[in-house]
């Protein structure tokens, strides 16, 4: 019997090899044989851990989950008050030069496979709802006496700026550099902190 050292560590090859083939081909090159060749094992190690292609899908999405998430719990206790770690969670969600690159691309995938596999729009939405669920909790501490209408609205906008900025600059980045990014969340930050409380 493995030991469970060696079953993890084979998990964490496979995870990082398949995140390597999405962000360098998309889903259409996610193919069992394509993250075998570049963990370097064979299809069956592949096989013995995700049986099918969905089952490796749905992992690497919830890599994805995992990886963003640990960066905006970081982002958030690393901030000294409210609109910091508010700035700082939705700028580490944005391509800024983070090097998250990778990662934008990776989410335009999986958000454009969404369409058609409720699987992984279930894992899309459950993702993006508790993206909504700290934003707004941000939001909240940053303006505690608005009310629940103004708090979504706050949240959905800026939620919608940064994925937006997230899927234009995947496609064209030249069009969406850092400093433009960087640029238009400030200025959404800048109108949230003078708005009248």
């Amino acid at each position: 019997m493995p030991k469970q050292r060696d079953v993890q560590a084979q998990r964490e090859l496979l995870s990082n090899a398949t995140w390597q083939v999405l962000a360098d081909g998309g889903l259409p090159g996610l193919t069992l044989r394509a993250v075998a060749e570049r963990a370097g094992c064979t299809t069956g190690l592949v096989m013995h851990a995700f049986p099918t292609k969905k089952a490796l899908l749905l992992h690497a999405r919830d890599l994805l989950y995992d990886r963003t998430a640990l960066r905006a719990d970081a982002a958030e206790a690393a901030s000294l008050d409210a609109f910091g770690a508010l700035g700082a969670v939705l700028g580490q969600a944005v391509d800024l030069p983070h090097g998250h690159h990778d990662e934008s691309r990776v989410w335009v995938g999986f958000l454009a496979a969404a369409l058609a596999d409720e699987d992984l729009a279930e894992r899309h939405r459950a993702a993006n709802h508790s993206f909504l669920a700290r934003i707004r909790r941000l939001v909240a501490a940053c303006r505690p006496k608005w009310t629940d209408e103004r708090l979504e609205l706050t949240t959905k906008s800026l939620v919608a700026l940064v994925e937006g900025l997230n899927v234009l600059a995947a496609a064209d980045p030249a069009g969406y550099p850092a400093r433009v990014q960087q640029a238009a969340l400030a200025k959404a930050l800048t109108e949230l902190r003078g708005a009248p409380a």
